[in-house]
């Protein structure tokens, strides 16, 4: 791969909680907290942000591994910062080191890959499963 992320490169993604992030099953004194795939949505968007230098010219990324562990809850109103680094690279496939943080302290953190990826490929394979 001519362009190639060099380990260490971070991205990051910051978002400010708010009602549609919250868990959808907060009743009988549950409080309203930041819902797991809200979260890593938002980590996710991270280790995109990482790879958009590679995404031009028909390129684009996809996930293709994630391992995460949510430790701490966050209410609404919070900011939460989410960063992934580089930790390793092979040709297309990019492995991430993901971490949130809420004011107070780390909330989640883990792994994830992504692959650069030819995004009319994609498109190719995509139809040809729609018939």
């Amino acid at each position: 791969m001519k362009d190639q992320l060099k380990i260490g490169t971070i991205g990051e993604e910051r978002f400010v909680v708010t009602e549609r992030h919250l868990i959808d099953f907060a009743h009988d004194g549950m409080p309203e907290i930041l819902s797991t795939p809200s979260l890593i949505w938002f980590m996710e968007h991270a280790a995109i942000n990482a790879m958009l230098p590679l995404c031009h010219s028909g390129k684009s990324t996809v996930g293709v591994g994630l391992n995460v562990e949510h430790l701490a809850a966050t209410p609404a109103g919070l900011e939460v910062v989410c960063r992934a680094r580089v930790i390793y690279v092979d040709g297309p496939l990019v492995s991430f080191q993901i971490e949130a943080h809420d004011p107070y302290e780390l909330i989640a953190r883990g792994t994830h890959k992504r692959r650069l990826i030819d995004v009319a490929r994609l498109a190719k394979r995509v139809n040809a499963k729609q018939g």
